[in-house]
């Protein structure tokens, strides 16, 4: 049945020698797999080009119920990207997301608020200059919302974050899986911060290390074979340069 879709471009793979398989999450279908004949051609009709991570698409698809691969009819870029392929900080940040990303919705169903959030946060950061330097902390966190696993509400007379327990607590946790002052303080403003007022959020270069390092334990913890990300130790490369 020809349908039409969003869709945020999460995975290539390549496929005979001109052809790929696309993973998209699709705001109608959850996350689905797409053949796309002659992709690396040079005058193809979907070009791998279009393809790039955390793309947006405005799609029109050939759906099938059952399992299996699906096909794209039409697709365009829906915002089309003015800043993130020029911005190393950007590009790095959607890099890391990227990967985040298909590791934890690989097994997602259709999930309209998901999507939107996703949507929604991509579109500001290829908008907003100059990037805050915050965004993946914030985007990590709020993230969890929809996975079911988002921390507690902060207490300022709760010194200390469980992350195996997902919460506030007033004594240190007899495990090394905690947050402690001052990163508990900066995870609670992550927390409390909406996007728009990002940019005055204040951490340091050598906390947001830490806070990315605990804010991945706290996935490890709660989604099972997340494995390494590899895109960490660019992003933080280039963040700090």
């Amino acid at each position: 049945m020809i349908q039409k879709t969003r869709g945020i471009v999460l995975k290539l793979t390549e496929y005979k020698d001109t052809s790929i398989i696309v993973q998209l999450l699709t705001e109608s279908f959850g996350l689905q797999s797409y053949l796309v004949h002659g992709a690396k051609k040079p005058k193809a009709k979907i070009s791998i080009q279009l393809l790039r991570p955390l793309q947006m698409l405005d799609l029109v698809v050939s759906h099938k119920s059952t399992n299996g691969l699906q096909r794209i009819v039409e697709a365009r870029p829906d915002p089309l990207f003015l800043d993130i392929p020029y911005d190393i900080h950007k590009t790095s940040v959607v890099f890391f997301l990227n990967e985040m990303l298909y590791k934890v919705v690989r097994h997602q169903t259709h999930d309209q608020p998901l999507f939107q959030f996703i949507y929604h946060s991509i579109s500001w950061l290829d908008s907003v200059r100059p990037m805050p330097v915050n965004f993946h902390l914030y985007f990590l966190i709020r993230l969890t919302r929809f996975l079911g696993f988002h921390p507690e509400s902060y207490s300022s007379t709760l010194p200390y974050f469980d992350l195996k327990e997902g919460r506030f607590c007033s004594q240190l946790p007899a495990h090394s899986w905690v947050l402690q002052p001052p990163h508990t303080q900066h995870w609670a403003s992550l927390l409390r911060i909406q996007l728009e007022d990002l940019h005055t959020l204040r951490i340091s270069g050598d906390d947001r290390r830490i806070l990315l390092h605990k804010l991945i334990d706290f996935y490890r913890l709660n989604i099972e074979n997340l494995g390494e990300i590899n895109a960490q130790s660019i992003l933080e490369e280039v963040l700090s340069s």
